[in-house]
């Protein structure tokens, strides 16, 4: 089959687009935006990639065209392909038909992490205790994992028997919309026997009215899951809980509760002990900070449990972890000051990253910088809760560009502590200025910045 993917750079349609080639499949695709890394990422896999969206791609007379949530009505090319009556398809469908549950083929046996916040870092953490197993699974996830360097990859051989296909595949399950034709979630398209559901707060106000809808979506995900299949739900979440009272026909467990997994307080390191029904099974040694992290492994844990990977297993391979790119990644030091890099944007993801560099340097001052990048932050949907998610920040440097709504407004109550610019080269000469040795700068963002980190760090070298 030849695919032309429409929206290809982004990281799950770029994983699709992956996957498809494994598969044997012919793919080409296109974006409004070719560039780094997706780009060369792709280009390496023999994918070739068109800049634009013009209507004379369809000459390329592909067998369908698989449509990402970047493509509405108006854009050139679908508009064309409409037109002419051509086939086409959303990504999360053409997955689950060709990949998760081909027709004709034995069902994967999904894996599906699904939650408002940890999805990326709680998948890569299934997939390596998988991996770490033997399992070899397929996985599907919206960053690199550091324990395996791509973002995507079919089932492979598992160590137990190299006759056949693992029959495992991990996948980050978000309830973003599918396609402009199709608005339910993408995690409805999955069928996963495992399912994972991780937290749940109100995001995405571009197309959710409230948090009801997106419980709502959430109990469509519940509804698919097999009687003996398993889901994991946080017990710490009352919007968790409305969602799995709307009716459950599946055995669930709780981590973050006495009735089911629980850790305990963590060592200065970041290390803690796994409990089970109130009774110790294992510690975990590693150096990841926050108790977010500690969810994401307790909910990791339990899942491979339901493919049957032992505890003891699970929490070495926890051991053995390296965490996604962009999530507290160390990108440099000079001159005695550190920059990390962090996909938060959310502020429940601002205040645990805060929280866990806090507890990671003791007193040293924290510089947070700021872009409110996100559809839901650009909206100003959460702006009045910016100013106590970065209230364990020394000093606060805001991106305010682009916004729909007044930044040095909505960061008023934290007084002189909070700073905003409009000009990115301002923006950084006013944290360089200030930045001294000893001081860790957290930027976050769930995009590039401008590429903020380098700039800072050659700046700071000067």
């Amino acid at each position: 089959m030849h695919i032309h993917i429409l929206g290809i750079c982004g990281t799950f349609m770029g994983g699709v687009a992956v996957l498809a080639k494994d598969a044997g499949h012919t793919v080409t695709g296109c974006d409004a935006n070719v560039y780094p890394p997706m780009s060369t990422q792709l280009e390496a896999q023999g994918i070739k990639l068109i800049e634009g969206f013009d209507p004379s791609q369809t000459d390329l007379k592909p067998d369908v065209y698989v449509i990402g949530n970047v493509v509405s009505r108006g854009n050139p090319l679908m508009e064309e392909i409409l037109n002419k009556g051509l086939p086409y398809i959303s990504g999360p469908q053409w997955l689950a038909e060709n990949i998760l549950h081909p027709q004709g083929e034995p069902s994967k046996w999904v894996l599906a992490v699904a939650g408002t916040h940890g999805k990326t870092t709680t998948s890569s953490m299934l997939a390596w205790i998988l991996e770490h197993a033997g399992l070899a699974p397929g996985f599907l996830i919206g960053g690199v994992p550091q324990n395996f360097s791509v973002s995507a990859r079919l089932p492979q051989k598992p160590k137990q028997d190299v006759k056949s296909t693992s029959p495992f595949f991990v996948i980050e399950a978000d309830e973003y919309d599918t396609a402009f034709f199709d608005k339910r979630s993408k995690f409805v398209h999955y069928g996963p026997r495992t399912a994972i559901l991780n937290n749940l707060e109100f995001d995405h106000a571009d197309i959710f009215a409230d948090l009801h809808a997106i419980e709502t979506q959430f109990h469509h995900l519940v509804r698919t899951v097999p009687q003996q299949g398993l889901v994991v739900a946080n017990g710490k979440e009352e919007s968790l809980e409305r969602v799995i009272d709307r009716g459950c026909w599946t055995r669930v467990e709780h981590f973050g509760s006495a009735d089911g997994w629980q850790g305990g307080e963590a060592d200065p390191n970041g290390s803690f002990d796994v409990m089970l029904n109130g009774k110790v099974v294992g510690r975990v040694e590693w150096e990841l900070l926050g108790e977010h992290n500690r969810m994401n492994a307790l909910a990791a844990l339990a899942a491979a449990r339901h493919v049957g990977v032992s505890v003891e297993v699970g929490i070495e391979a926890l051991g053995l972890f390296q965490n996604v790119k962009r999530r507290m990644e160390l990108r440099g030091v000079e001159q005695g000051v550190s920059v990390y890099d962090d996909f938060a944007h959310h502020p429940t993801a601002i205040t645990t990253t805060v929280a866990g560099l806090r507890a990671k340097v003791g007193k040293s001052r924290i510089l947070a910088v700021l872009e409110p990048r996100s559809n839901t932050m650009k909206l100003g949907v959460m702006k009045q809760a910016l100013p106590a998610s970065l209230v364990e920040a020394d000093l606060v440097f805001c991106y305010g560009a682009n916004l729909g709504w007044d930044a040095s407004e909505a960061l008023a109550p934290m007084g002189n502590k909070a700073k905003v610019f409009d000009n990115m080269d301002t923006l950084v000469a006013a944290i360089v200025s200030e930045a001294k040795s000893g001081d860790q700068i957290l930027v976050m963002s769930n995009g590039g910045f401008g590429g903020i980190h380098q700039k800072l760090l050659t700046l700071l070298a000067q």
